[in-house]
């Protein structure tokens, strides 16, 4: 864990800046009201936030968003490169020639090419190793010092759509998200919800149906929101920094699709579906639906059991399995010993349209 090395660390008296801290992190060493964090995902954001840090979800590129600005920095390396290099750039902008920042990462995040790359670039010093990872010490140098290419650029996808470093599926239309929309109705329900809308291709492909008088985009990745609401324009869509395993409306929705993720960060967690399957089933009407895709191996069929009175495969492949779901069940309420099961089989199994 990055947090192991932060004790490694000693940035001078004075604003410190940190780009990429999660809430997992063992930032004790630092003071909340000298200390501004950089990050984006809103479970994190708003855990850091809790515990007194000043938070942003990103930085403008005049500085004026550290607040105030930073006389050092550490930045967290992400696995993907686009991203670590674009988190060095934003440090490096936002403290002085001559400050120190630290660059922190996990072997498995690329920390041995990172170093590789910064000693070509600027001083590199205390190169410390622990916990499968190494953390070191880059001083600034003047003027421009990093390649122009590393800061965050768009990237433009297939359809006319943006994206950004980090985001997923940053390099063109997920297959799965695609076998979804191939496998929705041809006219959607008045309201619908996109939990985990990403860059908002699902949620335009939804609007481009019949039916829908507004949608919400619900997304924790500021990153990937601000992408949305750039790729979707339509006046029916709303737009939802949050946390999609716990969003809620005041009202109940008709229709949510979705394509859950089933990692956190680098970390594979299979119940991260399972909660937002949770999550759909208390936005819905009674006779609202919900279609998902998943990784053919996922075992999401408990989850729907407990959620919703009928779950049925409608389209698929030896990757992916495309799922309707009616009858949403209320928090608490218990879910039925049959619906959803073969009798006969080992736990819940899905019925599969003829």
């Amino acid at each position: 864990m990055a947090g192991s090395r932060l004790d490694l660390v000693s940035p001078p008296p004075g604003p410190l800046l940190l780009v990429g801290a999660r809430a997992g992190h063992d930032l004790s060493g630092f003071d909340p009201a000298l200390t501004t964090i950089v990050q984006g995902f809103r479970p994190d954001h708003d855990s850091l936030q809790a515990r007194g840090f000043r938070m942003r979800s990103e930085l403008g590129s005049d500085g004026s968003a550290a607040e105030p600005p930073a006389g050092s920095a550490i930045v967290f390396l992400p696995r993907a490169r686009d991203l670590a290099r674009a988190r060095i750039a934003e440090a490096a902008r936002h403290v002085p020639a001559g400050a120190p920042i630290w660059i922190d990462g996990q072997k498995t995040d690329g920390i041995d090419s990172a170093l590789k790359e910064m000693r070509g670039l600027a001083p590199v010093e205390d190169v410390q190793s622990r916990a499968h990872g190494k953390i070191f010490r880059v001083t600034v140098p003047q003027g421009d010092w990093l390649p122009p290419d590393w800061t965050a650029r768009d990237t433009a996808v297939d359809g006319g759509f943006v994206t950004r470093p980090g985001v997923f599926s940053a390099d063109g239309v997920d297959p799965a998200s695609a076998m979804l929309a191939a496998h929705l109705p041809d006219r959607m329900p008045a309201r619908v919800v996109d939990l985990g809308a990403g860059w908002g291709w699902l949620a335009a492909q939804v609007l481009a149906r019949p039916g829908p008088e507004i949608v919400h985009l619900v997304e924790a990745d500021a990153e990937a929101l601000a992408c949305a609401r750039r790729n979707v324009t339509d006046p029916r869509a709303q737009f939802h920094w949050a946390d999609a395993t716990s969003f809620r409306l005041p009202d109940p929705v008709n229709g949510v699709v979705m394509n859950p993720p089933f990692h956190d960060d680098r970390t594979a967690d299979p119940h991260l579906g399972s909660r937002f399957i949770r999550a759909a089933a208390g936005l819905l009407t009674g006779a609202g639906r919900l279609w998902m895709v998943a990784n053919r191996h996922l075992p999401y069929e408990a989850a729907l059991a407990e959620h919703f009175a009928d779950a049925t495969e409608i389209g698929g492949d030896s990757r992916f399995k495309v799922i309707m779901a009616t009858g949403a069940r209320r928090p608490g309420a218990r879910a039925s010993t049959t619906t959803g099961r073969t009798p006969g089989a080992r736990g819940p199994q899905l019925r599969r349209r003829r």
